[in-house]
């Protein structure tokens, strides 16, 4: 009997499995929600919130370059722990950075280390997941694992939004109430890089590869890069890739500054409690319903009958923007109303791009570094329209911002179009 099938008796995934997966959604969520809401809040322009938060996906588009590393060097349970502890260093940097004159550029340091951080945290726990778990638990918990993933979507930008907000309403200035949030992060990330610590199993297989393979690590990593881009379909799966996603992408960069600015300039002036309130339950509320409806229409219709009632879903809501870009209110259940039906679409239409990605991966001795690969085009698909979005709404104002992204969800039906004739 080998050694690794004795590794699952005392793992206890349940100590570990939850809270290893809302650790590593968390930063992610901070970034795309939270970092947007707290430089709008210290008064950046909508071109400076958009082109620094977006430029923060970088870390998530090129991880695939050091995932070698990680299995090179060190086991995967340290390096789950040294990561967390960074996240908290830079938590605590971003907090304390706001009483500095430099605040803005030291902030946005704290935030590319933090994405770093977050980036090589996902390649380590990913890995420990397959590790520490055999295939019959691996099945029950990846559930489990997705559930907390955007559990910790719902704690960054509706709880700790809403804190945020709660905060000000209460009397306390802006940036002190920022400094007092990501100081508590930095704590949370500290507390869970020392539970971890504790808490993770220790599969005989978790250790760094022997000097002797080193090399062949390192050749089967350049080898994936040419037999991704050697699959057959390749074109119109890149197109898929980075298209698909592309109103979204010019969407979600917006969507909390039309929600914070001012009505003289176009927005809808909520509060940051407010803001937290319509994201952290309805919008979260929407999203969570879409994934689950959506995995469950593919797994009873498959992919090829969903994608087009998908694609639909993922940008047609956008139009709920449009109307309330031209006929601004103040009626908040209106306004979450929209942001859930949104958000239920994002949730319904992404369960699409997420299976087709795994559908190319797979039929290659490579499917995880393609699988990752994929998943860094993706990331790239978002960051450089989102570059782009505020810049874009400021020449033409929220209501013509609005309709241009409804007229690029011609470029998500084209290809759409393109792949579904392959399924």
């Amino acid at each position: 009997m080998r050694a690794s099938g004795l590794k699952h008796t005392n793992s206890k995934p349940w100590q570990w499995v939850p809270s290893l997966y809302l650790i590593e959604g968390l930063p992610n969520a901070l970034v795309v929600t939270v970092a947007v809401v707290m430089l709008k809040n210290l008064g950046l322009n909508n071109d400076d919130v958009a082109f620094y938060t977006s430029l923060l996906y970088l870390p998530w588009v090129i991880k695939p370059l050091w995932s070698p590393f990680v299995d090179i060097i060190g086991s995967k349970r340290r390096w789950i722990s040294a990561m967390q502890l960074s996240m908290g260093v830079c938590m605590a940097v971003i907090g304390l950075s706001l009483s500095f004159p430099l605040w803005l550029a030291i902030s946005l340091a704290g935030f590319w280390g933090a994405a770093f951080a977050s980036a090589t945290h996902d390649i380590a726990a990913d890995g420990f997941y397959l590790l520490a778990l055999n295939q019959k638990q691996q099945a029950f918990f990846v559930g489990i694992r997705s559930t907390f993933y955007r559990l910790a979507n719902l704690i960054a930008s509706g709880g700790i939004v809403w804190l945020a907000g709660r905060m000000m309403s209460s009397g306390v200035e802006v940036s002190t109430a920022w400094q007092m949030i990501f100081a508590g992060l930095g704590v949370l990330f500290f507390i869970a890089a020392i539970w971890h610590r504790i808490i993770l199993p220790k599969p005989d297989s978790d250790r760094p590869a022997d000097a002797r393979t080193v090399a062949d690590v390192m050749r089967d990593f350049v080898l994936t890069f040419k037999t991704f881009f050697q699959r057959p379909g390749i074109i119109a799966a890149l197109l898929f890739m980075l298209l698909y996603r592309l109103p979204e992408a010019f969407l979600c960069k917006m969507v909390q500054p039309f929600l914070l600015d001012k009505r003289i300039d176009g927005g809808l002036e909520l509060t940051v409690e407010q803001v937290g309130v319509a994201n952290g339950t309805f919008g979260v509320i929407g999203i969570v319903l879409g994934g689950i409806i959506g995995g469950i229409a593919i797994a009873h219709y498959g992919l090829r009958r969903c994608i087009w009632p998908m694609a639909l879903a993922l940008t047609l809501p956008s139009a709920l923007y449009c109307y309330l870009a031209a006929a601004p209110t103040d009626n908040m259940l209106l306004i979450c109303s929209g942001i859930a039906v949104e958000q239920f679409g994002y949730g319904f239409g992404f369960t699409a791009y997420m299976m087709y990605l795994m559908l190319f991966s797979e039929g290659s001795e490579y499917t995880t570094a393609h699988y990752a690969f994929s998943t860094g085009i993706m990331a790239l698909g978002l960051m450089l329209p989102g570059m782009l979005a505020g810049k874009l709404q400021l020449a033409v104002g929220y209501p013509a911002f609005f309709t241009i992204v409804m007229v690029m969800c011609l470029a998500t039906f084209a290809v759409t179009y393109l792949v579904r004739r392959k399924l």
